[in-house]
């Protein structure tokens, strides 16, 4: 789910995933272009190359734009950076979008930084937020109860040995408050099967399920995606890059709702009325990278890109029931 490969020096521009196929699925780039999901700057980067006349660089994380500062005073007011949350996109912009990117879930340079809590593979403190503010993954870990530690596991991480982990996190809880990322790996891994070589760590699925608890990132993106629309100009282009299967479905049914093309009502609501497209789909099926992308970076193996044009329909509400999230956002039970 990470944006990049982690091998990238320092003095060398970043190059994120997807970028050649996003910019020939959106070209030609010009006008005023907003990347909901700044991280290292490899998008608008890569837009502002491109043709973009202004770039827009949002991100929750004010890390990020002390890192941009030896290269962003190149652009001049070309680039402009605000510490935010793309689910407020449409209110950044001091003029219609004639594009958006978002670049989904956590990026590689978090993942490489201990202290941030991402990672069960560097032991740090547990935190995992984005930005500063919140309950952190430790608050989560040693204040829920077993029964909504599950639910978060098995809903944001598909994980089907989340009743048995979450049962393992109370019973060591009790003697030591887990606080570290090493610790909660350790838990996780003691109770489930040994992974057989090629597989993925036991704890990846639920340091997932609570990275996307603890930053809301799942209504961030409903959230985001309706803010592109009410941002975008007729013919502005929505770009957005998911790496796992939960976002992707989100995504997807978004703009197939948004396009009119089906797939976007709930099968116990009543037909909608028929409401003209809100957006059109560049690109039927979701683009994935290709073998030389994946021969420099095996990170970019589950990514996905989905690419929209804004239509001159009005913006309007979304059926967030049609949209595929857990049931654990929409009050159903397991």
């Amino acid at each position: 789910m990470a944006k990049a490969a982690s091998s990238t020096p320092d003095n060398a521009p970043h190059i994120p995933v997807l970028l050649r196929p996003l910019l020939e699925a959106i070209s030609p780039v010009s006008g005023l272009w907003l990347d909901g999901t700044f991280g290292a700057g490899g998008y608008a980067r890569g837009l502002l190359e491109a043709g973009a006349e202004r770039v827009i660089g949002i991100d929750r994380d004010p890390s990020v734009f002390r890192l941009a500062e030896s290269w962003a005073a190149e652009y001049g007011d070309r680039l402009t950076l605000v510490e935010g949350t793309f689910s407020q996109l449409d209110s950044y912009g001091d003029a219609p979008l004639d594009g958006v990117v978002l670049d989904l879930g956590v990026s590689s340079m978090q993942l490489d930084q201990a202290e941030r809590g991402f990672s069960f593979t560097r032991d740090g403190p547990l935190d995992m937020r984005m930005g500063a503010s919140g309950p952190s993954a430790a608050d989560l870990v040693n204040g829920e109860s077993e029964e909504a530690l599950a639910d978060i596991l098995y809903h944001f991480g598909e994980e089907r040995a989340s009743r048995r982990i979450a049962r393992a996190i109370v019973k060591a809880r009790a003697t030591t408050p887990i606080v570290t990322t090493g610790q909660l790996a350790t838990v996780i891994a003691g109770c489930l099967p040994h992974p057989k070589p090629g597989q993925a760590h036991p704890a990846t699925r639920s340091f997932q399920a609570l990275r996307i608890a603890v930053n809301d990132e799942l209504g961030e993106l409903v959230a985001g995606l309706e803010a592109a629309e009410r941002a975008l100009k007729p013919g502005g282009k929505l770009a957005v890059v998911s790496f796992h299967s939960i976002e992707d479905r989100i995504v997807k049914r978004f703009l197939q709702q948004r396009a009119g093309l089906g797939g976007g009502t709930s099968r116990y609501a009543p037909e909608p009325k028929a409401e003209e497209p809100r957006f059109r789909l560049l690109a039927k099926r979701a683009i994935a990278a290709d073998e030389a992308e994946l021969a420099a970076n095996p990170r970019a193996r589950s990514a996905k890109l989905r690419v929209a044009e804004r239509t001159d329909a009005p913006a309007g509400p979304s059926d967030h029931a049609a949209l595929g999230l857990p049931a654990i956002m929409t009050g159903e039970t397991r």
